[in-house]
């Protein structure tokens, strides 16, 4: 009777080991070698795009002028993710000055729009996929902004490589083919969607050849025009022109007042390596929350294939997710405490909360001594050392699903993620920038930032951050096997739009989390739920040696892209 219980444990064991042998380097979740080079790296979510970005850096563009064709090129190939009529933020470190240098390229609500204006959804929030949830697309000037301080190219030089794409066509991989055809289901009848997105009324299934010749026109006018093309010329133009006929709020006044923002990128240590994000609007400041939570824990010893790791990872996202949707807004219109809410001492207490024994139901969020998604994400590195860590994104997929055809893109919609409540630090308001999910980050150590990195989705992309670091910091994972390793991902905490998590919320675990893991998460009171790979996220890093110069590049084995230097 005995040996019958034993035996079970010793297949298991026997099975993990045998797994990990057949992985490179023998690392249990590796699925493919790290990427090595020496002179440039680029990784990015299409194969395509990537070799894009090695050809610029070949013909001596900047880490910088790469991300921008890389950036275009997805706006072509990847658009179920991201497009011009996206918001963008990168994080750009540049050995010269020393100095990592941050940009905030979120547009702002229409200045007619105001919350009395926006007819409520059944949960109270701004209607996802309508003209309510528009947002002046701030991808465009962020583009012509990082590269008027860092670009080296010729922005038509930049820019070429994806309007011959556009034009000529483009095979489309399985898994941006998977999501395509998903959101063909959403948006089809979306006015405009079907003329661009629906080549033959159909999706482009897996090898077909996709063309955008309105986009590859667009593209040419910045290349031609620059960025007062879009902001202040026919492209605004058409873009309100589009708004008007179909209840939007735009005006070319809202494009003729956009900017973006340079800003001092946000830090914390863990165990010794500094993590940088951007500030609010963004959530960067919920992943430095739970690593300063997550220190307090000994993870290494703990182990991953224990219950009381995933749950303390799981109740430290709650505790910083709390805080994101109490004081995360535009900085413009509300006072983040970031400085209190990343303090040591509040860290500490709000550690203590976690109850090892049970899933918190509700979070209510911490007193910091106060008075009172898809997304595509790259990172490109050159001959210099400048590394640039950019992500892009038209908020859930296709965006809102309104496209326009002249143009070639759609219109994010960005703007659902305000919140109607008055009082609420992310209320809308005429002008305004709202709660963003789309973060970059950077690794480092001595103050040193030596890895890009991000995990696009939504807010996966915070949950997947600390992940990472704790995947490299804490179990000594290399740049691959960081992102190959088995994720969670936590739904239902409360929202910067005014929702409130009452039931715990649900756990959703990959498949790599052992069985006896989920019983006993379970018996703790989590619910789990079964969902896609899609749904973790989509990893992309580059690390440099400080000592030899050398890159290493790993890319999402979820997604359809590569990493590649030369």
């Amino acid at each position: 009777m005995r040996a019958a219980r034993i035996a079970p444990v010793v297949v298991v064991a026997a099975t993990v080991l045998a797994v990990a042998a057949d992985r490179p380097e023998g690392r249990a979740f590796k699925t493919r070698s790290t990427a090595v080079a020496q002179n440039g790296m680029v990784a990015a979510a299409h194969p395509l795009a990537v070799q894009i970005g090695v050809d610029v850096l070949k013909r001596g563009g900047s880490a910088v002028d790469a991300a921008i064709a890389v950036n275009a090129a997805l706006a072509l190939m990847e658009p179920v993710s991201c497009g011009l009529g996206g918001d963008l933020f990168a994080l750009v470190w540049d050995p010269g000055a020393g100095k990592l240098f941050g940009l905030n390229g979120s547009g702002r609500a229409p200045a007619a729009l105001t919350p009395d204006r926006v007819p409520p959804a059944t949960d109270g929030t701004v209607p996802l996929h309508t003209p309510y949830a528009w947002t002046v697309p701030g991808a465009v000037d962020a583009w012509f902004e990082l590269h008027r301080r860092f670009g080296r190219l010729p922005m038509r030089e930049v820019l070429s490589p994806a309007i011959a794409y556009a034009r000529g066509g483009v095979p489309v991989p399985e898994v941006i083919a998977g999501a395509w055809a998903r959101g063909s289901r959403l948006f089809a009848d979306k006015p405009g969607f079907a003329e661009v997105f629906l080549p033959g009324g159909k999706t482009p299934a897996t090898g077909e050849l996709f063309a955008n010749p309105a986009l590859a026109a667009t593209l040419d006018k910045l290349a031609e025009g620059g960025r007062d093309a879009f902001y202040a010329g026919e492209i605004a133009s058409a873009i309100v022109a589009y708004s008007n006929q179909h209840g939007g709020f735009f005006s070319l006044a809202d494009f003729a007042a956009h900017s973006s923002e340079w800003v001092e990128p946000i830090r914390t240590t863990y165990r010794g390596h500094d993590v940088w994000e951007l500030p609010p609007n963004g959530q960067g400041l919920a992943a430095l929350e739970m690593l300063n939570i997550l220190e307090r824990f000994d993870l290494r010893s703990m182990g991953r294939d224990s219950a009381d790791f995933w749950h303390v990872m799981v109740e430290a996202k709650k505790l910083a997710f709390a805080d994101r949707a109490r004081y995360f807004a535009d900085p413009a219109f509300v006072s983040t405490p970031v400085e209190r809410l990343l303090d040591r001492v509040y860290a500490e207490r709000q550690a203590a909360r976690i109850d090892m024994r049970r899933a918190a139901l509700e979070v209510e969020p911490g007193h910091p001594g106060l008075r009172d998604g898809d997304t595509t994400f790259l990172v490109t590195a050159d001959s210099r050392g400048m590394m640039v860590a950019l992500i892009q994104s038209n908020y859930t997929g296709f965006g809102s699903g309104y496209v326009i055809p002249s143009l070639g893109f759609g219109i994010q919609n960005r703007g659902a993620l305000f919140a109607l409540q008055a009082g609420h630090p992310n209320v809308l308001a005429p002008g305004k920038r709202p709660f963003h999910t789309i973060i970059p980050a950077f690794l480092g150590r001595n103050g040193r930032p030596l890895m890009a990195f991000g995990v696009m989705g939504g807010d996966m992309q915070p949950q997947g951050h600390a992940q990472i670091v704790c995947n490299l910091v804490d179990f000594g994972m290399d740049l691959q096997e960081a992102g190959d390793a088995p994720r969670f991902y936590h739904t239902g905490s409360s929202e910067p739009t005014g929702t409130a998590m009452t039931d715990g919320g649900v756990l959703h675990l990959e498949s790599g989390v052992p069985m006896e893991v989920r019983r006993e998460l379970l018996r703790r009171g989590h619910r789990l739920v079964e969902t896609t790979g899609t749904a973790f996220g989509g990893y992309q890093a580059i690390w440099r040696d400080p000592a030899t110069g050398v890159y290493f590049g790993a890319t999402e084995s979820r997604k359809d892209g590569i990493a590649l230097g030369y």
